[in-house]
């Protein structure tokens, strides 16, 4: 059975302050739609939702032609990068704003954690914001009462139930407003990256919690996250969002791997040209490549193998770097990283390029693939931190333990031992 239905919706803002070109606008539209009886001007205006590049319409399309099913009991994951849609499109569902075009159809009762504090009254009490939010959802006085115990022993809160809600930390906060929606037993859990708030010990709850609805209740969820490990363990869907647009839908397993290839730069074009970087300026990287101790480049490195990174940067101006690289797997999980300042190295330089190389001896990582990303500080101020993976390395058991004997595909680090018995 669906559960929810999303047709034809697109979600168009105005950009900038309002002023008094307002007016005119809402004369004009009087005037096309009430007078002349022609379509709404401004919704066929607007440029796509690239949050990186200054456009030349004041109209923007945060979503646009969104159309897909969510059968009842699926856990979809939403994912995409910042800017892509993805909580306009959770608050389209929970009605915290209308569509500009479309309709959303859905079966049952919604429950939304959509932001830190969403449905809670600072002013009212834990006990009384849960009761405010069953009555919300439509549940009676004694259906809350039944639940209560429950909500309050999941959330760890106890103690501060009786304590007006301003007063909450904000894992406080998530941690009740988790176990509310959780709890009052909504037909549909909408919940967005909020949950990142949370200390390790409720997120493994909140997911297990998450998980428990959907596979032993036949419930809905929608959830939000860029943590790939926590999406790829709860959800079986997985809807990729692109510019506020659908760019993929399939199982979860492709559409993850989907939205990681896009973040992979392996093209030194790519790197120098990609916009969306924090930092002065003043340092940037280039290119990235990985090469052996003779200097062929690789695309895969065997275990135990030593290898050498290579990172290509131009400088403005005469400073002092300290360049870093971290490892992440697939699921954008951080697994190391490595600054040249660990090892009390930083390099002086003046205006000009020049290639920092940093030698990896006894290549220990064994994840099937590894994708790096970099940092660089000039003068002990940050100069680049680009957004995107610099380079994808592919990565394949090699003679790490020098026996021949290989470690178990599971291994995601190697490491030796000296082996002694008395």
């Amino acid at each position: 059975m669906t559960a929810i239905e999303f047709e034809n919706i697109s979600k168009q803002y105005r950009l900038g302050l309002v002023s008094t070109g307002t007016l005119s606008h809402d004369l004009n539209r009087f005037w096309q739609t009430k007078v002349l009886r022609r379509e709404d001007p401004y919704l066929k205006v607007g440029e796509v939702n690239d949050r990186a590049h200054k456009g030349a319409s004041e109209y923007v399309w945060a979503l646009k032609d969104i159309n897909f099913k969510v059968e009842q009991g699926d856990v979809v994951g939403i994912i995409g990068r910042n800017g892509a849609g993805k909580s306009t499109l959770l608050k389209l569902l929970s009605r915290v704003t209308a569509p500009t075009t479309g309709t959303i159809r859905a079966r049952g009762r919604i429950a939304s954690l959509l932001e830190v504090g969403t449905g809670f009254h600072p002013e009212m009490t834990g006990r009384e914001n849960i009761y405010m939010n069953g009555a919300i959802m439509g549940m009676s006085r004694a259906e809350i009462t039944r639940k209560l115990d429950e909500i309050v022993d999941f959330s760890g809160c106890e103690r501060y139930l009786d304590t007006p809600v301003k007063r909450y930390s904000s894992g406080m906060t998530v941690r009740l407003g988790f176990a509310i929606a959780a709890h009052l037993e909504p037909e549909i859990l909408v919940v967005d990256e909020v949950l990142a708030v949370g200390d390790a010990e409720f997120q493994k709850k909140a997911i297990g919690k998450m998980q428990d609805v959907s596979r032993s209740e036949g419930r809905t969820v929608l959830f939000v996250s860029h943590n790939m490990a926590s999406i790829r363990a709860l959800c079986n869907q997985g809807v990729l969002l692109e510019k506020g647009k659908i760019d993929y839908v399939d199982k979860i397993e492709h559409v993850v791997n989907k939205y990681i290839s896009t973040h992979t730069s392996n093209l030194s074009n790519e790197l120098q040209s990609w916009t969306n970087r924090q930092g002065n300026g003043r340092v940037k990287f280039k290119k990235v490549y990985v090469t052996d101790l003779d200097g062929n480049e690789l695309i895969t490195i065997l275990t135990g193998s030593n290898v050498v990174f290579h990172f290509e940067i131009s400088s403005e101006e005469t400073c002092e770097v300290d360049l870093g690289f971290s490892f992440f797997t697939s699921d954008d999980t951080m697994i190391s990283n490595l600054y040249s300042s660990f090892q009390h190295t930083t390099f002086n330089v003046q205006k000009g390029n020049y290639t920092i190389s940093c030698l990896v001896e006894n290549f220990a990582f064994a994840s099937p693939e590894l994708y790096i990303r970099g940092v660089i500080n000039a003068d002990k101020q940050l100069a680049d931190w680009p957004s995107c993976h610099l380079a994808k390395i592919n990565i394949e058991q090699g003679n790490f333990y020098g026996s021949g004997v290989l470690a178990p595909p599971k291994n995601m680090f190697l490491f030796k031992g000296s082996w002694t018995i008395k």
